[in-house]
């Protein structure tokens, strides 16, 4: 029934759903969002707590069998839509209201599904998913080690991530090679960017870590910014952060150095 090319592992502890329910803390007040209800094992829970849901299910085969499974539970506040979660426009589907979002992400999309949050994060209250522990470590890592990367520098940006449980792989079918983490995530009511502004600091990020086992100096240099090696260096000194130093080792404040830096050479014909 598990489709591996979608990376489709299904919760089947009836516990551990109720848990990630409860922890989501939906009320009779709530519009919630499901990202890949599969089997409808957080649906159904969820949906008898919430004002209404909406579960948004790539694979047309799992829609089907889980519209069956709602009628048979007699529930009717669900919205099953059968598209991909990141063609899908939230603005449009929720018109500017504030959301919970819950689901059990396949690991082959997990970091872009997490983007998406991020740039969608003016609907959302809160946030518990479930991923493999291994991006979970991402998102929390720390400057210097080979787990800090781009997710972990955008998700500590804008949010605060919380560890709930993790859930060990017996508890899913087909069962995973690895354990599970449900996490909260809790979007910044405030950033120090909004707009083109943090669009471009996002970008700076993303670049610097395209070439991640270079030199700052020479990382930046090319692709999306447009710099050779020479302005990328004077930015460097610019931020007051040396050149030599790579992607991994740059906390979120001394990207905002780095990303200020560039903005204001950025009408300049030396960028």
């Amino acid at each position: 029934m598990a489709r591996k090319e979608l990376g489709q592992n299904f919760l089947s502890d009836p516990n551990a759903a109720r848990m990630i329910v409860t922890k989501a803390g939906i009320s009779d007040q709530d519009r919630v969002l499901e990202i890949g209800p599969g089997l409808g094992a957080l649906t159904i829970p969820a949906a008898k707590l919430a004002r209404d849901l909406v579960a948004v299910e790539k694979d047309t085969r799992l829609a089907g069998i889980l519209m069956e499974e709602l009628k048979r539970e007699s529930i009717e506040n669900v919205e099953l839509i059968n598209n991909d979660i990141l063609h899908q426009d939230l603005n449009t589907l929720f018109r500017g209201e504030k959301i919970i979002v819950i689901g059990n992400l396949p690991y082959n999309i997990s970091s872009q599904v997490l983007f998406m949050l991020v740039e969608n994060r003016h609907l959302i209250k809160r946030a518990v998913l479930m991923f493999q522990k291994e991006l979970t470590e991402r998102i929390s890592a720390s400057p210097g080690g080979r787990d800090y990367g781009r997710l972990s520098v955008v998700m500590q940006y804008c949010s605060t991530v919380k560890k709930i449980a993790d859930l060990p792989p017996h508890l899913f079918f087909p069962k995973p090679a690895v354990d599970s983490r449900v996490i909260e995530v809790n979007f910044f009511e405030t950033t120090p960017y909004s707009g083109e502004r943090e669009r471009f600091l996002f970008k700076v990020i993303k670049a610097a870590f395209s070439k991640r086992r270079k030199t700052l100096r020479n990382s930046l240099a090319g692709g999306e910014l447009d710099i050779d090696t020479k302005v990328s260096a004077k930015i460097l000194e610019t931020a007051e952060i040396d050149p030599v130093r790579r992607a991994e080792t740059l906390s979120v404040e001394e990207y905002s150095r780095l990303s200020d830096a560039l903005w204001s050479m950025h009408g300049s014909e030396e960028v």
